[in-house]
Protein backbone atom coordinates (compact mmCIF):
# COMPACT_ATOMS: atom_id res chain seq x y z
CA UNK A 1 0.00 0.00 0.00
CA UNK A 2 1.28 3.25 -0.54
CA UNK A 3 2.31 6.02 2.32
CA UNK A 4 0.55 8.91 -0.24
CA UNK A 5 -2.40 7.90 -2.69
CA UNK A 6 -1.88 9.27 -6.44
CA UNK A 7 -3.64 12.12 -6.77
CA UNK A 8 -6.52 12.56 -9.71
CA UNK A 9 -6.54 15.04 -12.48
CA UNK A 10 -9.01 17.93 -10.96
CA UNK A 11 -6.75 20.85 -10.14
CA UNK A 12 -3.40 19.73 -11.41
CA UNK A 13 -2.37 22.44 -13.74
CA UNK A 14 -2.63 22.66 -17.78
CA UNK A 15 0.39 22.12 -18.27
CA UNK A 16 1.68 19.26 -16.62
CA UNK A 17 -1.90 17.50 -17.14
CA UNK A 18 -0.74 17.58 -20.84
CA UNK A 19 2.67 15.76 -19.88
CA UNK A 20 0.60 12.86 -18.25
CA UNK A 21 -1.45 12.49 -21.33
CA UNK A 22 1.86 12.42 -23.24
CA UNK A 23 2.85 9.42 -20.54
CA UNK A 24 -0.47 7.95 -20.91
CA UNK A 25 0.26 7.90 -24.76
CA UNK A 26 2.91 6.81 -24.78
CA UNK A 27 2.83 4.05 -21.70
CA UNK A 28 -0.93 3.20 -21.57
CA UNK A 29 -0.83 5.05 -17.90
CA UNK A 30 0.48 7.74 -16.24
CA UNK A 31 2.73 6.80 -13.90
CA UNK A 32 1.58 6.66 -10.20
CA UNK A 33 5.16 8.70 -9.37
CA UNK A 34 4.16 11.37 -10.83
CA UNK A 35 0.77 11.97 -9.75
CA UNK A 36 2.20 11.77 -6.37
CA UNK A 37 5.02 14.20 -6.53
CA UNK A 38 2.33 16.19 -8.06
CA UNK A 39 1.23 17.73 -5.00
CA UNK A 40 4.44 19.74 -5.56
CA UNK A 41 4.11 20.93 -9.05
CA UNK A 42 7.47 22.70 -9.34
CA UNK A 43 9.05 19.19 -8.37
CA UNK A 44 7.17 17.30 -11.01
CA UNK A 45 7.97 19.52 -13.56
CA UNK A 46 11.35 19.97 -12.85
CA UNK A 47 11.66 15.68 -12.47
CA UNK A 48 9.61 15.78 -15.93
CA UNK A 49 12.39 18.08 -17.54
CA UNK A 50 15.04 15.93 -16.20
CA UNK A 51 13.64 12.80 -17.25
CA UNK A 52 13.03 14.22 -20.54
CA UNK A 53 16.40 15.19 -21.15
CA UNK A 54 18.38 12.28 -19.82
CA UNK A 55 16.09 9.49 -21.33
CA UNK A 56 14.96 10.77 -24.66
CA UNK A 57 17.28 13.14 -26.28
CA UNK A 58 21.08 13.18 -26.95
CA UNK A 59 22.64 10.36 -29.22
CA UNK A 60 23.15 7.00 -26.89
CA UNK A 61 20.03 4.58 -27.82
CA UNK A 62 16.70 4.86 -26.16
CA UNK A 63 16.97 1.47 -26.10
CA UNK A 64 20.16 1.00 -23.80
CA UNK A 65 19.24 3.98 -21.94
CA UNK A 66 16.18 2.11 -20.70
CA UNK A 67 18.37 -0.96 -20.13
CA UNK A 68 20.93 0.88 -17.99
CA UNK A 69 17.51 2.03 -15.98
CA UNK A 70 16.37 -1.32 -15.57
CA UNK A 71 19.96 -2.57 -13.75
CA UNK A 72 20.49 0.46 -11.84
CA UNK A 73 17.12 -0.49 -10.75
CA UNK A 74 17.76 -4.06 -10.19
CA UNK A 75 21.14 -2.94 -7.82
CA UNK A 76 18.91 -0.28 -6.02
CA UNK A 77 16.10 -2.95 -5.31
CA UNK A 78 13.01 -0.88 -6.22
CA UNK A 79 10.74 -3.39 -7.35
CA UNK A 80 8.71 -0.39 -9.13
CA UNK A 81 11.19 0.83 -11.16
CA UNK A 82 12.38 -2.54 -12.29
CA UNK A 83 8.68 -3.47 -13.24
CA UNK A 84 8.36 0.47 -15.61
CA UNK A 85 12.07 0.02 -16.77
CA UNK A 86 11.20 -3.55 -18.04
CA UNK A 87 7.81 -2.19 -19.67
CA UNK A 88 9.97 0.62 -21.04
CA UNK A 89 13.13 -1.54 -22.55
CA UNK A 90 10.39 -3.45 -24.17
CA UNK A 91 8.58 0.07 -25.43
CA UNK A 92 11.71 0.75 -26.97
CA UNK A 93 12.72 -2.44 -28.76
CA UNK A 94 14.92 -4.77 -26.36
CA UNK A 95 13.78 -8.09 -26.85
CA UNK A 96 12.18 -9.79 -23.89
CA UNK A 97 14.79 -12.29 -24.00
CA UNK A 98 17.16 -9.36 -23.60
CA UNK A 99 15.21 -7.56 -20.78
CA UNK A 100 15.46 -11.24 -19.28
CA UNK A 101 19.04 -11.28 -19.11
CA UNK A 102 20.18 -7.97 -18.59
CA UNK A 103 20.83 -9.13 -15.31
CA UNK A 104 23.37 -11.42 -16.93
CA UNK A 105 25.09 -9.35 -18.96
CA UNK A 106 28.61 -9.93 -19.28
CA UNK A 107 28.20 -13.77 -19.83
CA UNK A 108 25.20 -13.11 -22.50
CA UNK A 109 25.82 -12.95 -25.76
CA UNK A 110 22.96 -10.93 -26.68
CA UNK A 111 24.74 -7.90 -25.42
CA UNK A 112 27.77 -6.46 -27.54
CA UNK A 113 30.84 -5.06 -26.11
CA UNK A 114 29.66 -1.82 -26.03
CA UNK A 115 25.98 -2.44 -24.44
CA UNK A 116 28.44 -4.52 -21.76
CA UNK A 117 30.68 -1.60 -20.87
CA UNK A 118 27.26 0.93 -20.35
CA UNK A 119 25.46 -2.28 -18.48
CA UNK A 120 29.33 -2.72 -16.41
CA UNK A 121 29.39 0.87 -15.19
CA UNK A 122 25.49 0.88 -14.48
CA UNK A 123 25.91 -1.89 -12.23
CA UNK A 124 28.47 -0.56 -10.60
CA UNK A 125 27.47 2.96 -10.66
CA UNK A 126 24.22 2.05 -8.72
CA UNK A 127 25.79 0.93 -5.72
CA UNK A 128 25.76 3.12 -2.50
CA UNK A 129 28.22 4.14 -2.34
CA UNK A 130 29.20 3.94 -5.99
CA UNK A 131 31.80 1.61 -7.32
CA UNK A 132 32.48 3.03 -10.20
CA UNK A 133 35.80 3.21 -11.20
CA UNK A 134 38.46 4.53 -14.03
CA UNK A 135 38.26 1.12 -15.44
CA UNK A 136 34.50 1.38 -15.94
CA UNK A 137 35.21 4.84 -17.66
CA UNK A 138 38.27 3.27 -19.88
CA UNK A 139 36.14 0.47 -20.75
CA UNK A 140 32.89 2.91 -21.99
CA UNK A 141 35.32 5.68 -23.79
CA UNK A 142 36.38 2.83 -26.46
CA UNK A 143 32.54 2.99 -27.52
CA UNK A 144 31.12 6.39 -26.02
CA UNK A 145 32.50 10.31 -26.75
CA UNK A 146 32.29 12.01 -23.97
CA UNK A 147 28.53 13.26 -24.52
CA UNK A 148 27.31 10.02 -24.61
CA UNK A 149 29.26 8.80 -21.01
CA UNK A 150 27.92 12.16 -19.47
CA UNK A 151 24.23 10.89 -21.04
CA UNK A 152 24.55 6.91 -19.53
CA UNK A 153 25.81 8.63 -16.13
CA UNK A 154 23.09 10.71 -16.12
CA UNK A 155 20.84 7.85 -16.74
CA UNK A 156 22.33 6.04 -13.34
CA UNK A 157 21.79 8.84 -11.77
CA UNK A 158 18.02 9.79 -12.72
CA UNK A 159 17.27 6.36 -11.08
CA UNK A 160 19.03 7.51 -7.87
CA UNK A 161 16.18 9.96 -7.27
CA UNK A 162 13.60 7.53 -8.76
CA UNK A 163 14.55 4.52 -6.91
CA UNK A 164 14.68 5.89 -3.44
CA UNK A 165 11.12 7.96 -4.41
CA UNK A 166 9.31 4.78 -5.18
CA UNK A 167 10.70 2.68 -2.71
CA UNK A 168 10.45 5.27 -0.21
CA UNK A 169 6.96 5.92 -1.06
CA UNK A 170 5.87 2.48 -1.55
CA UNK A 171 4.60 3.94 -4.40
CA UNK A 172 1.47 1.66 -5.95
CA UNK A 173 3.02 -0.44 -8.65
CA UNK A 174 0.12 -0.20 -12.21
CA UNK A 175 -1.06 -3.43 -14.04
CA UNK A 176 0.90 -3.31 -17.36
CA UNK A 177 4.53 -2.32 -15.94
CA UNK A 178 3.56 -5.35 -13.38
CA UNK A 179 2.28 -7.67 -16.20
CA UNK A 180 5.95 -7.09 -18.57
CA UNK A 181 7.60 -7.80 -15.06
CA UNK A 182 5.89 -10.68 -14.32
CA UNK A 183 6.52 -11.83 -17.53
CA UNK A 184 10.28 -11.28 -18.31
CA UNK A 185 12.20 -10.61 -15.22
CA UNK A 186 10.65 -12.52 -12.52
CA UNK A 187 12.26 -16.02 -13.36
CA UNK A 188 15.41 -14.75 -14.35
CA UNK A 189 16.06 -11.90 -11.61
CA UNK A 190 13.11 -13.13 -8.90
CA UNK A 191 11.09 -10.08 -9.49
CA UNK A 192 8.12 -9.76 -7.06
CA UNK A 193 5.93 -6.86 -6.73
CA UNK A 194 7.14 -6.48 -3.02
CA UNK A 195 5.69 -3.25 -0.94
CA UNK A 196 4.19 -1.80 -3.90
CA UNK A 197 1.19 -4.23 -4.73
CA UNK A 198 -2.30 -2.30 -5.21
CA UNK A 199 -4.65 -1.82 -2.81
Amino acid sequence: MPFLEPLSDEGIPADILERFAHYKNTRGFTPNSIKTMVRRPNIVRAFMQLNQAVLYEGTVSEELKMLISLISSQVAGCRYCQAHMANLSKIYEASEEKISQVWNFANSDLFDESEKAALDIAYHGAMSPSQAKEAHFVALSKHFNESEIVEIVATISLFGFLNRWNDTMATELEELPEKVAQSTIKDTFGWDIGKHEQG
